[in-house]
């Protein structure tokens, strides 16, 4: 579409007396320095986060978590009062609620199912298209609303035909929605917030998808669930980039967890026609969501190296000492993370089924045995409170730092 095509196209328009700041246009000089700095701390952040190493369960249990916290995030924004482990019991299909809870269930399911399907799409057909067209904005809306109830005049999926608002912000004016969706999507493919730098992909993927959250918002398009059809549109946009999955509803969960500035900053971005703040916003929540990432990914790799260096330590498993040893130390290790306590040497043979029945015809002397020999493996130690594992010890394989001996 040529500028001379769209200026016809816009001409009369009843927004552009509404709502002018619905613009399509960014001035990228007017983001401030900072802002530009803390978008690169994301893409590497988030770049950090895509070349990790972690063992396929470990990888799902991860996405799991993730996709909890955003959903959760997303349906909590809209008042649904699930809990996150509600959130991710839906996902492993084990959520139960009784029948008058069923509706909070459904919206849960509808924005898992959206999620995954955008992931399923993105991630698994490389020859997928990237770009967002209207027909994927009105399908996430679709899948949004799918079997819940609605107010009268709002149909799922379909570009509204009546006034909509939100506290004392209007939507814009319905005539024109339909034609503003595609002008959107027009923008966000062909824009300025697209480049062909590679080291600059990300930084303007991540700004793209906060614009056309905010854009959403502005427009309204639909009847009902336009701010979860807006955070899916960054979900899409931030997956088309290849940003890894759990990355991608990170925003999502900022939103939720500061609501009041959330909606501070939606309000104030209309009443001044500056979309900086709200980006300057999103961005900052978005890196301290991914310095968070960060560290659940390295308590995951230190557990799997833990894991790793106990059975290098046993090595071949010749007996059946070496095989119920090993065992104990696997045991007490998952203990002592759930609880961060020492395990006394009474509770160890409780530890676990496969431990009681390994230690079931067992004296006390055996226990006692097992645990000398594992102490002198190095992979425990002991107080007079119990059992610890020294799992600590593979800090030693980090490169070497100067407050590396403090840690």
């Amino acid at each position: 579409m040529t500028k001379k095509g769209t200026l016809e196209r816009t001409q009369g328009r009843a927004y552009l007396q509404s709502h002018p700041w619905i613009s399509f246009s960014m001035d990228l000089r007017r983001i401030p320095a900072r802002v530009w700095l803390m978008l690169g701390q994301a893409a590497a952040g988030a770049d950090h986060i895509s070349h990790s190493m972690l063992k396929p369960e470990t990888g799902q249990e991860l996405y799991q978590l993730f996709l909890a916290k955003g959903v959760h995030a997303t349906t909590a924004i809209e008042g649904n009062t699930l809990d996150e482990d509600d959130a991710l019991r839906a996902i492993q299909g084990t959520l139960e609620l009784p029948r008058s809870q069923q509706y909070l269930g459904q919206e849960i399911h509808n924005i898992i199912d959206a999620a995954n399907e955008i992931k399923d799409e993105l991630v698994g057909s490389p020859e997928a298209s990237t770009s967002l067209s209207r027909d994927d904005v009105e399908h996430y809306n679709l899948m949004v609303l799918r079997d819940l109830p609605v107010e009268e005049g709002v149909v799922p999926g379909v570009i509204r035909d009546h006034s909509v608002g939100v506290g004392r912000y209007r939507g814009a004016p319905h005539e024109d929605c339909g034609y503003l969706v595609d002008r959107l999507c027009e923008w966000l493919n062909e824009s300025e917030l697209n480049t062909r730098e590679a080291e600059q992909q990300v930084p303007y993927a991540i700004l793209k998808a906060i614009v056309a959250h905010l854009y959403i918002a502005w427009i309204h398009p639909f009847g009902d669930g336009n701010g979860r059809t807006a955070r899916l549109v960054e979900v899409q946009i931030l997956l088309a980039a290849e940003l890894p999955a759990p990355v991608c509803h990170l925003l999502s969960n900022h939103y939720n967890l500061t609501r009041t500035e959330y909606y501070r900053q939606l309000d104030l971005a209309s009443r001044t026609e500056d979309p900086v703040p709200f980006i300057e916003y999103a961005v900052r929540g978005l890196v301290d969501g991914l310095s968070d990432a960060q560290e659940t990914v390295r308590a995951q790799q230190f557990e799997d190296r833990w894991e790793q260096y106990v059975y290098e330590t046993f090595g071949e498993l010749k007996t059946e000492a070496d095989r119920r040893r090993l065992r104990l130390v696997l045991d007490l290790t998952a203990q002592y993370k759930a609880t961060l306590q020492p395990t006394s040497k009474q509770e160890l043979r409780r530890l676990s089924p496969a431990l009681s029945e390994a230690y079931g015809s067992k004296t006390v002397k055996t226990l006692s045995r097992d645990l000398n020999a594992i102490m002198a493996m190095g992979l425990l130690e002991a107080d007079d409170r119990g059992y610890v594992p020294r799992d600590w010890v593979i800090l030693a394989f980090r490169p070497d730092r100067r407050d590396a001996a403090s840690e």
